[in-house]
């Protein structure tokens, strides 16, 4: 407990029944860790920088704005079934849609480019 003006405040997250940390102890002591093979390419896309409209353009290219794997199925003009988009499958999706953001955000920013052709 805490003595503040006069008035007890008990903070119920920091208390633990006795024994409980033995518990915890335990488990922790044979997890083992996760290995995260994407880790550095993550960080190293999330780093990169682009230093030229060039780059930027190239970028913007060649990454899709939307899944190209989505299709509606039609069989005589009637829709039979959906391709669902995939992309959300690829580990390194976050990382690839915030690369083409940046090489957006430099062709319009640095450059004063109209990037409606890339959307």
């Amino acid at each position: 407990m805490i003595k503040t003006n006069n008035r007890r405040i008990v903070f119920p997250a920091f208390i633990n029944a006795v024994g409980e940390n033995q518990k915890v102890g335990a488990k922790n002591k044979f997890a083992q860790p996760k290995l995260d093979l994407l880790q550095p390419l993550r960080i190293w896309l999330d780093k990169l920088e682009i230093p030229n409209p060039k780059l930027a353009k190239f970028i913007a290219k060649l990454i899709p704005a939307q899944c190209p794997f989505e299709r509606d199925v039609m069989l005589f003009g009637r829709k039979i079934g959906h391709i669902p988009p995939m992309c959300k499958l690829n580990p390194l999706y976050d990382q690839l849609v915030g690369l083409r953001f940046r090489a957006l955000c430099y062709l319009v920013d640095q450059c004063g480019e109209d990037i409606q052709s890339y959307c």
